[in-house]
C-alpha cells in the first residue's frame, strides 16, 4: 500500500452530456467531461470556451458611469488640464497604469502617473497623495486598480477641487466615494455582462471607450496584469488574456521584450505560466521591496538602454525578494517548530520584527504548503507598535469570516475565504492565534488537515492519446476558476521507472494499460523509486501534456500524487547491508520482526534493537499487530504455522522480506530412502562402524558429504535403530519398525527445507503468491484509506 498525500475529490460528470458533446463537438471523452465539469454543457457554451478570440468583447459603455468618464476626460485632454493616474504596487496596478497612461498618451493628454509606497503610505489613495497632487496643480485624478475604498480622500478631492473618476474591481463596501464617476463591473446596480474583470481590464474598458475602437496593441498588458492578479480566467478575461498572449509572444515592447530575453524566455513559446511564473514576480518584486514606478516605466519605454536598465534592476530586486522570502520562511519554520507545532496548533500565527511587509504573503503560502494549516505572517513595527500582515487559509477554514470575528482588535483588515491582509496591535497578536485556534478548534477535523487534490476526470491510458492531449490543451489558459485539469488513471501498471535529475531527485515511470502506454515525469517523485513494488497497481493524478523530443510528439503526464491500494510486497533477499535501506524507511511505519535474538546482530541493526519484534512461537505470533505497518521480515520464521499466524492477526500495508538465514540447508543433500537403505545394509553387514574414524572416508567413496552422513546417524537414533558410543555405531537388535517421519531430526531438516523452498529459494511471484495464499482474500479487502 501506498497512501496518496492528499485528498482525492474526484469530479463525476454527467455521461448523457458528456456523449452529447462528444458526438456534436467530435471530442475526445475526457475532454468532454472536463468541459461538461466546468459547467459547459451544450456545444454553443463549448465553442465559445475552446475559441474565445473569436468572441466579441462587451461594449465598454455597458459599464455604469462610463459616458460620464469619457466625457471628463476628453473636456480635460482638450482643455490641456493636468491628469493624474494613481495607480497600486502589484503587477495588476502596474499593468493598470501602464494601459491608462499609454491611451492617455496617445490622445494627447497632459498626464503622469503616481503609485504610492507600499511601507511609507500603504495601500490605496491617501490624504498626503490628494494633496500633492493639488500642489502640482492636478484638476483631475483617475485611479486604477484601486480607489473603491476611498471615500474619505475622494471627499478631500472634492474639498480641493479635483475631480476623480475611480476605476477599479475590488469588492465595493457599504459606502462608495463620492466621484465624479465610478467604473466598476461589481457596482451596486452594474448591468455589465461580466463582473470579474481585472483592475486592468477595467482600465482596458476605459481605453477601448475612449478610442472608440479596441486598443489591441495593449493587450499584452491586459493579458500580464489579469493573469497576475487572479482572477477569473473564464467569460470576458478569457478572451483577454487569450488575446493577449498572442499580443505578448509579438510584442514590440522594447521592456517586456528585454526582460525575457534576460530570463532566457522563447517569446513564441510564451504562455499564462510565463506570465505567472516569471513576468509577474519580476513586477511585484518592485513595489514588494521599494517604489513600483520602475515598473511601469519598463513596460512603457521606447529606449533599450534604459529598458536594460531597469529589466537589470528588476532582476536583481526579485532575487532579493527570493533571497527575503527564503530567510522568513526558515525562521518561521524555526518559531513554528520551537513554539508553535502544528499538533497542537490548528492555525499558525507568527510574528517578528524586521520581517518584511511586503514579502510576508509569499511566506504564508509557503508555511500552508508546507504544514498545511491556516497560518498569518506579521510583520512588528516596534516603533508604532503594530503588526501588519497577510494570511493564507485551507479549505474548511473561511479566514475573512473568522478574521470578522475578531474585527474588535482589528482595525483593518480585508480579503476573503482563502486569503487576507490585516493590521493590529503588537499586543493582540497572542490573543488572535489563541482566538482563531478556539474557532479552529470547533470548526475543522482531523481530515481538513489533509490537502485537496480536485480530480476532473478518471480515464484510462488508452484515452490519454496526442489527440486528446492537444484538443485539452484548448481548455487553456488556466487560472482561476479554471484550473489546470487533474486526470485520475486507476490501476495502471509500472512497466519501467527510473531515477532522473543530478540528485536522483526526480522520478521517470512508463505506465501501461490494456497493452497502452504513457510516459510519465514527477518533479521531487524521486523516493517513488523505493515506494512502489515491482507487481503494483498504482493509481495515479497528474496532468496532461505534450512532450516533444527530436521532433517526436507524445503525452506526457506530470505526476501530482500517487497511492497503491493493496498491500505490496518488497523483496530484500540478497541485499547485503540491511542496515541503510531499513533505516530509510519511516519510523513511524516500520516495524522489524526476528524469529531468532542473535539475528539483530548478524545482520548489524543493534542501533534498532529496542525496535525489533523478538517471536519465536505462535502463541507470541498471536499477540503480534502490525496494521497499517511496514513489516521487515528479518529471518525466517521456525515454522510455516508462526507466519501463518503473524499475519492473520494483522494487517501490514507492506511486507519487506529479507529471510536472512546463517547457513542453508536447502542445497545440502537430504538423504533419500535408498540412502537409508544402503546405509543400514552397511551397518548391518559390518556390526559397528566408527564413525568418527572411517566416517568420511566413507562419505568421501559414496560422493556424500560430512553431514549426510552424520544426519542419517541422528535419524537412526531418533529411531532407535542403533547406538553411539565413544564415536563407534552399532545397530540395535531386531528394533521396533518405524518411518523415517517418525524422527524428529528428518521432520525438522524437511520443514527447514521447505521453508526455505517456500520463502527464501522462491521466485518474486512464488513468494507474493505465497503470502496472498496464507492470508487468504483479506489481503484484498482492506479498507480504501488511500483517496
Amino acid at each position: 500500500m501506498l497512501t496518496a498525500k492528499t485528498r482525492w475529490d474526484v469530479k463525476r460528470p454527467n455521461p448523457d452530456k458528456v456523449n452529447q458533446l462528444v458526438q456534436q463537438l467530435n471530442i475526445a471523452p475526457f475532454v468532454a467531461s472536463l468541459l461538461v465539469n466546468r459547467g459547459i454543457e451544450t456545444a454553443e457554451a463549448a465553442q465559445a470556451f475552446l475559441y474565445p478570440a473569436k468572441q466579441p468583447l462587451h461594449d465598454p459603455f455597458l459599464l455604469d458611469g462610463m459616458q460620464s468618464a469619457v466625457e471628463r476626460i476628453h473636456e480635460a485632454i482638450r482643455s490641456g488640464e493636468r491628469i493624474l493616474v494613481f495607480g497600486d504596487y502589484d503587477a495588476d496596478g502596474v499593468s493598470s497604469t501602464t494601459v491608462m497612461m499609454s491611451v492617455l498618451t496617445e490622445l494627447g493628454a497632459n498626464v503622469d502617473f503616481y503609485i504610492p509606497n507600499r511601507f511609507t503610505e500603504g495601500y490605496g489613495p491617501n490624504e498626503q497623495a490628494f494633496r500633492l497632487a493639488k500642489a502640482q496643480g492636478v484638476a483631475l485624478i483617475i485611479t486604477v486598480d484601486t480607489g473603491i475604498a476611498a471615500v474619505k480622500e475622494v471627499a478631500l478631492a472634492n474639498e480641493l477641487g479635483m475631480d476623480v473618476i475611480i476605476t477599479d474591481h475590488h469588492e465595493p463596501g457599504p459606502v462608495l466615494p463620492e466621484a465624479l464617476a465610478i467604473i466598476h463591473p461589481k457596482k451596486p446596480g452594474s448591468t455589465y455582462p461580466f463582473r470579474e474583470l481585472a483592475g486592468v481590464g477595467v482600465a482596458f474598458k476605459v481605453a477601448h471607450a475612449l478610442l472608440g475602437k479596441v486598443p489591441e496593441y495593449l493587450l499584452d498588458v491586459v493579458a500580464i496584469g489579469t493573469i497576475a492578479d487572479l482572477v477569473s480566467l473564464t467569460g470576458e478575461n478569457r478572451s483577454l488574456v487569450v488575446r493577449g498572449l498572442e499580443q505578448l509572444r509579438k510584442t514590440t515592447r522594447i521592456g517586456v521584450r528585454t526582460l525575457l530575453k534576460q530570463c532566457g524566455v522563447n517569446l513564441a513559446q510564451i504562455n499564462e505560466e510565463t506570465v505567472g511564473f516569471v513576468i509577474a514576480p519580476r513586477i511585484n518584486a518592485v513595489g514588494r521591496l521599494g517604489d513600483a514606478d520602475p515598473a511601469v516605466r519598463l513596460l512603457m519605454t521606447n529606449d533599450e538602454t534604459e529598458a536594460q536598465m531597469l529589466a537589470a534592476e528588476m532582476e536583481a530586486l526579485n532575487r532579493e525578494r527570493q533571497q527575503l522570502v527564503n530567510d522568513i520562511t526558515e525562521e518561521a519554520v524555526a518559531m513554528i517548530q520551537d513554539r508553535f507545532p502544528p499538533d497542537v496548533y490548528r492555525v499558525l500565527v507568527v510574528a517578528n520584527e524586521g520581517w518584511n511587509a511586503g514579502v510576508v504573503g509569499i511566506v504564508a503560502s509557503r508555511l500552508v504548503e508546507q504544514f498545511y494549516r491556516p497560518t498569518i505572517v506579521l510583520s512588528i513595527d516596534r516603533d508604532k507598535g503594530i503588526a501588519k500582515g497577510s494570511g493564507r487559509s485551507i479549505h474548511g477554514f473561511d479566514l475573512f469570516q473568522h478574521l470578522s470575528a475578531c474585527r474588535d482588535i482589528l482595525p483593518h483588515f480585508g480579503g476573503h475565504p482563502m486569503a487576507a491582509g490585516m493590521t493590529l496591535a503588537m499586543e493582540h497578536v497572542d490573543e488572535l492565534r489563541e482566538r482563531l485556534n478556539a474557532r479552529a478548534l470547533e470548526t475543522l477535523i482531523e481530515e481538513d488537515f489533509i490537502p485537496i487534490t480536485p480530480i476532473d476526470v478518471v480515464c484510462s491510458v488508452r484515452d490519454v492519446t496526442l489527440e486528446a492531449v492537444e484538443q485539452l490543451e484548448q481548455l487553456a489558459p488556466f487560472g482561476v476558476d479554471n484550473p489546470k485539469p487533474f486526470i485520475l488513471l486507476e490501476e495502471a501498471t509500472v512497466q519501467t521507472v527510473r531515477r532522473i535529475g543530478t540528485n536522483q531527485a526526480h522520478i521517470k515511470m512508463l505506465f501501461e494499460q490494456e497493452g497502452a502506454t504513457l510516459d510519465s515525469v514527477g518533479f521531487g517523485y524521486g523516493y517513488l523509486h523505493d515506494e512502489i513494488a515491482r507487481d503494483a497497481k498504482v493509481s495515479v493524478v497528474g496532468s496532461l501534456s505534450v512532450n516533444e523530443w527530436n521532433h517526436l510528439r507524445k503525452p506526457q503526464l506530470m505526476i501530482c500524487d500517487v497511492a497503491v491500494r493493496e498491500w505490496q510486497l518488497f523483496d530484500w533477499r540478497g541485499i547485503k547491508q540491511v542496515q541503510p535501506v531499513f533505516s530509510a524507511l519511516p519510523l513511524d511505519k516500520r516495524l522489524p520482526v526476528a524469529f531468532r535474538p542473535d539475528t539483530v546482530e548478524a545482520l548489524q541493526l543493534h542501533p534498532h534493537r529496542d525496535e525489533v519484534q523478538i517471536i519465536t512461537s505462535v502463541e507470541e505470533a498471536g499477540r503480534f499487530s502490525a496494521d497499517g505497518r511496514y513489516v521487515v521480515l528479518l529471518d525466517l520464521p521456525p515454522t510455516v504455522d508462526v507466519i501463518k499466524v503473524l499475519l492473520s492477526s494483522s494487517l501490514p500495508a507492506r511486507i519487506y522480506a529479507l529471510f536472512y538465514q546463517r547457513e542453508s540447508h536447502f542445497f545440502s543433500t537430504l538423504p533419500t530412502r535408498d540412502h537409508f537403505k544402503w546405509f543400514y545394509a552397511f551397518l548391518r553387514k559390518r556390526g559397528s562402524f566408527h564413525l568418527e574414524k572411517y566416517g568420511d572416508e566413507l562419505a568421501r567413496s559414496r560422493g556424500w558429504t560430512h553431514e549426510t552422513i552424520h544426519f542419517m546417524v541422528q535419524v537412526f537414533l531418533d529411531l532407535q535403530f542403533l547406538t553411539l558410543q565413544n564415536g563407534v555405531v552399532e545397530l540395535v537388535n531386531q528394533p521396533a519398525k518405524r518411518d523415517l517421519m517418525d524422527s524428529p531430526t528428518y521432520r525438522l531438516k524437511q520443514a527447514q527445507l521447505e521453508l526455505e523452498k517456500m520463502f527464501l529459494y522462491s521466485s518474486y511471484e512464488q513468494l507474493k503468491r505465497t503470502f496472498s495464499e496464507i492470508r487468504g482474500s483479506q489481503l484484498y479487502e482492506e479498507a480504501k484509506t488511500w483517496i
